[in-house]
């Protein structure tokens, strides 16, 4: 009896793995009845109600006409009423962009060779040439310090050097005279510019993401193309595109600008147009801008569009392009958005008459406008914030690091202390997973994808690392961090983190409404097809249709179901790791596969116990989105460990992130579990998917330690963590002094350890830890002959460059504004 019930168990998990069909199910319970009725004596009456209860019901899904009558017709009934309605808005954002790696991590068994056979992303000659030498001459034009306090702006000469070199054409093909660079270059050059102006990454990023460029690539005229994009690409016009409203900034599709259909005037002729109205703010670029992009709702109440008899008025969200000189249009005034000085301000407009054919596309793409700017702003976001985020991550753990290393607190360098071993993993766990994210997510770009879902997750996971690691740097730094001026590299990413927190989708909106919201019907195997059929008006094809999906969408339950609990009761080892995995690596395979299937598990739940209320319990869909998310951070690291080579010595970094994300998921998963209205479904499921509790400990202290060590050790390791980021002269930015103390710290190291001896005996006094009493130290252990001339240089060189790393600024009362102005304006004059 025990064999013919295991049995039952084992068979019936092996079968929903499978996913065998009704016809194979109906066979082996056959074969299992008999068998205990022959094997294991269960009596004839035991058989024929197994027949009944088992074998009868599995007929009936077997035979498609009974199963369409008794079965699937009730259910699409019950699926149409309760399916809740769907806006255009919201209908256009959810089929907008592709599905990509993230409907693999939904379908709860990942299929990683699609992952892994991709090249790692590279850099073409030509490009590396122009990120060597134009980019770094770029940034030699360009500091924070003077954008924001001279400028309040890019200087003029950092203006026409972006213009000049093509910054502003980087996805602009050749064609038309742009550098039709590689969403990776892209990501590249925004990065290093991040780490070093954040005004001249985001004039640069801007007009290379959702903007006017983009639009016209995929959407506009042959007329448009040619007569925009070379005048884009040589830097002739400045684009901007106005999309956010006073009225309308997270719920953007609700946009209350009004372009209405009338006959007007134009260069002297009488043509079918838009008077347009707007109030638009938040604009980047738009004070300097010469080409307004803009997004309005059109209006013809006059019906003078009208097309087969239709009586639409309401025409929908269109997108434009409008000289901002032409007659009307207002633009010039800025925004300050936390100290930050790159152009973004306010446009407006009354009654601006415009030609039809001003409009994106041309008349065929009248109301259209916002699965346009859906489509554009997939493939944007993925690159765009991630890219800046990394730039100036990486500036903060290499300057924060090397000023751990070298400054020392009761004798001892503070990089030592437990306590900002903490703050240290944190940063550069988290940067080595944010880079895995963001060159993911652009090599993703690069294949033809425009991942509407991972763009999400990778511009609010991102831009949320980079705070939580700006943050911990600001801790380390103490005082130093938070006196500004010219000496502190880390205060303007402190400062400015809440922008990139805020724009291109606010972080709470993008996690709450869209990755989950968008993810389980996007890349769900069989929802989206579900609601096709139920919106199908032949009643006969939707029947067949949802009767199609239907029970794939059972079999798809059934599988996860196993593989959920296969995993849990095998502690992970099941299922197995890919065979091209990293035996170092194995185990975080084989825990992606479980939680894979545990969220697929979970979705599929979560969707049956809410229904359509789901999309208004934010706080469970946020924590679905936070699951699908960790799995998609930890891919990018397992790829990004690939692509390096599988380098050894990054293994902290690699632990750490992975350990991080799976705490995440699993915390995320159990937050679902516990605000489930079912309480015994709730209970249910956590035993299905944790069988014997939390699996997924956060790192470890001393793990933290071996992150916090590995980045204050110089060496491949480092380079490659804070790499392709902008690293000035010592004689441009105290940065570098703090780089070159870091780099002489294990000589420093070498030469004390040979002096402990003198030391410990008397003829030689302790090295001091004020690096401005090192001099007279030096001086003296160079006199006694104690060290050679090359170390007196070495020790000589360290205590120059380590106090000037260390000092912070100070001002006269006006704090320079009067000597800034004077800078400036003796600039403008000799230009």
């Amino acid at each position: 009896m025990f064999y013919w019930i295991a049995a039952l168990l084992i068979g019936a998990l092996l079968l929903m793995q499978l996913r065998l069909g009704a016809w194979v199910w109906l066979g082996a319970m056959l074969l299992w009845i008999a068998g205990g009725f022959w094997l294991a004596g269960i009596g004839a009456l035991a058989a024929i109600l197994l027949l009944l209860l088992l074998a009868m019901p599995t007929l009936i899904v077997a035979i498609k006409p009974l199963r369409h009558s008794l079965l699937s017709k009730p259910a699409l009934n019950v699926f149409q009423r309760i399916l809740p309605r769907m806006s255009q808005t919201e209908r256009d954002a959810i089929e907008a962009g592709t599905v990509w790696w993230d409907a693999e991590l939904f379908s709860g068994k990942p299929a990683w060779n699609k992952l892994l056979q991709l090249p790692a992303p590279k850099l073409s000659a030509e490009e590396q040439d122009f990120f060597d030498n134009e980019v770094e001459q770029l940034c030699q034009l360009a500091t924070d310090w003077e954008s924001t306090e001279i400028w309040q702006d890019l200087s003029p000469q950092a203006w026409q050097f972006v213009k000049e070199k093509g910054f502003l054409g980087m996805i602009i093909p050749k064609q038309y005279g742009g550098k039709e660079f590689s969403a990776y270059m892209h990501s590249q050059v925004i990065m290093k510019l991040s780490s070093h102006c954040s005004a001249a990454a985001i004039s640069v990023m801007v007009p290379n993401s959702l903007g006017p460029a983009e639009l016209l690539l995929q959407y506009g005229t042959e007329a448009q193309k040619d007569y925009f994009l070379p005048r884009l690409a040589a830097g002739e016009e400045i684009p901007c595109f106005a999309l956010t409203s006073p009225y309308a900034g997270s719920d953007a599709a609700a946009i209350p600008d009004v372009g209405v259909v009338c006959v007007g005037n134009y260069d002297g002729q009488e043509m079918l147009g838009f008077k347009i109205t707007w109030d638009k703010r938040y604009i980047t670029l738009g004070p300097v801008a010469t080409v307004l992009g803009l997004a309005f709702r059109v209006q013809d109440p006059d019906l003078l569009l009208a097309a087969n008899g239709s009586t639409e008025v309401d025409l929908g969200i269109t997108c434009a392009l409008i000289p901002t000189n032409h007659p009307g249009v207002v633009t010039g005034r800025r925004h300050w958005p936390l100290n930050a000085v790159f152009q973004n301000g306010p446009t407006s407009g009354k009654d601006v008459f415009i030609p039809l054919d001003w409009v994106i596309g041309g008349r065929e793409q009248i109301g259209k406008g916002w699965r346009m700017l859906m489509e554009c702003l997939a493939a944007g976001r993925a690159i765009s914030l991630p890219s800046s985020t990394v730039g100036f991550s990486k500036l903060a753990v290499r300057g924060t690091s090397a000023y751990a290393a070298m400054r020392h607190q009761f004798r001892i360098p503070i990089g030592k202390f437990e306590g900002i071993h903490e703050m240290l993993a944190r940063m550069g766990g988290n940067l080595y997973l944010m880079d895995a994210v963001r060159r993911l997510s652009a090599l993703a770009v690069d294949n033809g994808e425009k991942p509407s879902v991972i763009s999400a997750i990778s511009k609010y996971h991102v831009t949320e690392r980079g705070r939580i690691l700006v943050n911990a740097g600001m801790d380390v730094l103490g005082g130093k961090g938070i006196c500004m001026g010219p000496n502190n590299f880390l205060a303007r990413s402190y400062q400015q983190m809440p922008i990139a927190i805020t724009v291109e989708g606010a972080n709470i909106l993008t996690r709450c409404l869209i990755i989950f919201g968008q993810g389980a019907i996007r890349c769900h195997p069989y929802v989206l097809k579900e609601m096709a059929a139920a919106g199908e008006a032949d009643q006969q094809k939707a029947l067949v249709d949802f009767d199609n999906a239907f029970f794939d969408h059972i079999s798809f339950v059934f599988a996860n179901f196993s593989r959920a609990l296969v995993a849990g009761l095998s502690v992970g080892s099941f299922p197995a790791a890919p065979r091209v995995a990293p035996s170092e690596l194995r185990h975080f395979y084989r825990a992606v596969n479980r939680m894979s299937a545990a969220f697929a598990l979970l979705s599929d739940t979560s969707m049956f116990v809410f229904g359509g209320s789901l999309k208004f319990r934010e706080r469970i869909s946020g924590r679905l989105g936070d699951i699908l998310s960790q799995l998609y951070l930890i891919s990018s690291v397992l790829k990004r460990y690939e692509d390096d080579g599988r380098q050894q010595e990054d293994l902290p970094y690699v632990h750490w992130a992975i350990q991080d994300a799976l705490h995440q998921a699993q915390e995320a998963c159990l937050g679902v579990l516990d605000n489930f209205p079912n309480r015994i479904l709730a209970v249910l499921m956590r035993v299905i998917v944790f069988p014997f509790g939390r699996p997924y400990d956060k790192p470890s202290d001393a793990l933290d330690t071996a992150v916090a060590k590995a980045m204050q050790m110089d060496g491949v390791s480092r380079d490659r963590l804070v790499g392709d980021t902008y690293l000035p002269n010592a004689e441009e930015s105290p940065l570098a002094f703090g780089e070159l103390a870091f780099r002489l710290i294990p000589l420093v190291n070498a030469i004390a350890a040979r002096l402990k001896p003198a030391i410990m005996a008397g003829t030689l006094t302790a090295m001091p830890q004020s690096l401005i009493e090192m001099s007279d130290w030096i001086t003296a252990a160079a006199a006694t002959g104690a060290i050679t001339a090359e170390e007196q240089q070495v020790l000589e060189d360290f205590a120059r460059y380590g106090d000037i790393s260390v000092q912070v600024d100070d001002f006269p009362q006006d704090f320079n504004r009067l000597e800034s102005l004077q800078a400036r304006m003796q600039a403008l004059q000799q230009a």
